[in-house]
């Protein structure tokens, strides 16, 4: 971890973002073994990633930000409150404009601008929706340790692409899955799969460079990240793993996967 610890933090951010990406890769893999999915096993897994959402919003991106902006003047919750608003507003527009299909809904139900555009590539954007916050927040925290600030560490930032990588997993075999059950084949199923992953690197990469533009950006920057991360969960996470009428599974595994990134932030961070 020490040379990696001594990388230009946007190269950082794209080595971190791409074992995000692969981590989504693997989960859309399971196409190749199989064409069913066990809706109970999925909630569960959709409850563990909401889980892990939440924790990394606070641990990793919000508690740093409010630390950073202690002795700037001015109320010390301004940056961290105006940056987790302004995400979860970025998140709604990009939601109302980006056309997406949410799993199990018909191609009819699709949101974001009317389209005539392929179920696959719905279903593609919609998991799209959930990684730009994910790659951003990576990168941000990777700008922010190279800022040498205690409240943003270097291993904090391993941890938190750590536990986002763990909840991309289910995140590829969203679309893989329901995609092969369609008829698809496996390799293309797989391919969509992975294909929602590869924003990522890019909003990661994004996000570590600007950051590194500018001190001052790092609390609105961490907390825009926060609030794009939380928008996502209770808007589209939360509400698809409890559709099936699992909610006791996936508020349970919500819990799991909240302790889990905490335990990764603290004990790592």
């Amino acid at each position: 971890m020490s040379t990696l610890e001594h990388l230009n933090p946007v190269v950082q951010a794209l080595l971190a973002t791409g074992f995000t990406w692969a981590m989504t890769a693997m989960g859309a893999a399971l196409v190749f073994f199989s064409r069913g999915m066990n809706r109970k096993l999925f909630d569960g897994m959709l409850g563990f990633a909401g889980g892990v959402m939440v924790a990394a919003s606070f641990w990793s991106l919000l508690a740093p930000a409010l630390a950073m902006s202690e002795g700037r003047g001015g109320p010390v919750w301004l940056p961290a409150a105006l940056g987790f608003l302004l995400g979860g507003v970025f998140l709604r527009v990009i939601d109302r404009v980006l056309p997406h299909l949410h799993l199990g809904f018909p191609t009819s139900e699709a949101e974001g601008i009317a389209t005539k555009w392929r179920r696959a590539t719905l279903l593609v954007l919609a998991i799209t929706l959930h990684n730009i916050p994910e790659g951003l927040a990576v990168g941000v925290a990777f700008g922010a340790s190279a800022a040498g600030l205690p409240s943003a560490t270097f291993a904090g930032a391993v941890a938190l692409a750590a536990g986002i990588g763990i909840q991309n997993f289910p995140e590829g075999l969203a679309v893989s899955m329901p995609l092969r059950r369609d008829g698809m084949s496996a390799g293309k199923s797989f391919w969509y799969g992975q294909l929602s992953g590869m924003v990522e690197p890019v909003a990661g990469v994004a996000g570590a460079a600007v950051v590194l533009l500018s001190q001052a950006m790092l609390p609105y920057a961490l907390s825009f990240a926060a609030g794009a991360m939380i928008f996502v969960v209770v808007e589209e996470v939360i509400p698809e793993a409890q559709r099936e009428g699992n909610t006791d599974l996936a508020t349970m595994a919500f819990m799991v996967g909240f302790a889990v990134m905490m335990i990764l932030d603290v004990a790592f961070g």
